[in-house]
């Protein structure tokens, strides 16, 4: 460690809290971040050879908006959205009354995980609705033969 490094490793730290934590030296802190901004300075081993942990230096280095960056290439062409947009189209509502009308009522086809299937013909929708209610309270899981 050069004479002006152990210098500065004196200077920096004045005292200690009661938790543990270091108390640093104003101008010897400025003096510590411009040397760890100098081309080709590690960080790391600089904070090393003074002591202080790395994760403190970095934080100084950003406090002062210096901080090392990583080069960032630019980006010419927005990346594509990983989302498609999917229109849902509702049943026409004057079907649905016509056949309750009609009093040929609904259908219910639905197949279960466990690979059971339950057909409902000519059902009214307010039976459908407690079927589907009851199906969905029942424990249903993809190991049950029925």
């Amino acid at each position: 460690m050069s004479t002006d490094l152990e210098d500065l490793k004196r200077r920096l730290v004045l005292r200690h809290k009661p938790g543990g934590r270091c108390v640093y030296d104003v101008t010897a802190k400025a003096e510590f971040v411009e040397l760890c901004l100098q081309p080709g300075v590690s960080v790391s081993r600089l904070a090393r050879e003074v002591g202080i942990n790395a994760n403190q230096v970095s934080r100084w280095l950003r406090e002062r908006g210096q901080g090392r960056k990583a080069p960032t290439t630019p980006r010419t062409l927005p990346l594509p959205s990983p989302f498609v947009a999917v229109p849902v189209l509702a049943p026409p509502m004057t079907r649905v009354a016509r056949e309750i009308d009609e009093g040929r009522g609904l259908n219910l086809h639905a197949t279960l995980p466990n690979g059971v299937r339950v057909e409902l013909r000519g059902a009214e929708s307010c039976h459908i609705a407690d079927v589907i209610l009851a199906l969905g309270r029942l424990p249903c899981s993809d190991s049950t033969n029925i």
